[in-house]
C-alpha cells in the first residue's frame, strides 16, 4: 500500500513539474521577433545555410521553405533539408538585422546578406554600404562585449 501510494504521489509530482516546465518552455518558444524581409524573402533570398559553409550564396525559388511565415531560398535541395532539420542552428540573429546597429542603439537596420560573421555557431549580418561597413565597426570594438549588449536590445522587439 505504501508503495501505490508512493508511486502515485511521484507520478503527481512528475506531472506537475512536466506542466510547469512546459509552460514555462513554451512561453519562451512563442517569442517571435520581426524578421527582415525584402521582396517577401528572409535574408534577401540568401541560402542560411550557405554562411556556414563560408560562403554567402543567393537561394533559388526552386529550393524554398517557409518557416514561422517568412520564406527562405536555398542553393540545393540538401541546404533546404539541412535547414528544415534544425532552422535554430541557421537562422540569423535579431531576424536577420544588423548586428552592429542593435547592439549599438537597438534598431532593426537593413543588412548587406554578403556581409556577415559566424561567430560562437551563430550567424550575424551587417550593413554594409559606401564606406560603412559596420563588420568593421564590430570586429574593432569587440563582438563579445556587442553580443551582450546586442542581446539585450533585440529583447524590447520580441513579440
Amino acid at each position: 500500500m505504501i508503495a501505490q501510494v508512493f508511486t502515485k504521489q511521484n507520478r503527481a509530482l512528475y506531472f506537475f513539474l512536466s506542466l510547469l516546465f512546459g509552460l514555462g518552455t513554451h512561453g519562451l518558444q512563442a517569442q517571435k521577433g520581426p524578421v527582415n524581409t525584402k521582396r517577401g524573402l528572409a535574408v534577401q533570398g540568401y541560402d542560411v545555410v550557405s554562411y556556414f559553409n563560408g560562403k554567402a550564396q543567393k537561394g533559388t525559388s526552386d529550393y524554398t521553405v517557409k518557416w514561422e511565415g517568412n520564406t527562405y531560398q536555398f542553393t540545393s535541395a540538401e541546404q533546404r533539408d539541412a535547414f528544415k532539420t534544425n532552422p535554430d542552428k541557421f537562422l540569423p540573429q535579431y531576424g536577420g538585422y544588423c548586428a552592429y546597429a542593435m547592439a549599438v542603439k537597438g534598431n532593426k537596420v537593413p543588412v548587406n546578406p554578403e556581409t556577415f560573421e559566424i561567430r560562437n555557431g551563430k550567424l550575424y549580418l551587417f550593413y554594409n554600404k559606401w564606406i560603412n561597413n559596420t563588420l568593421e565597426s564590430w570586429l574593432e570594438e569587440g563582438p563579445e562585449k556587442l553580443v551582450g549588449q546586442a542581446d539585450k536590445n533585440w529583447k524590447s522587439h520580441l513579440k
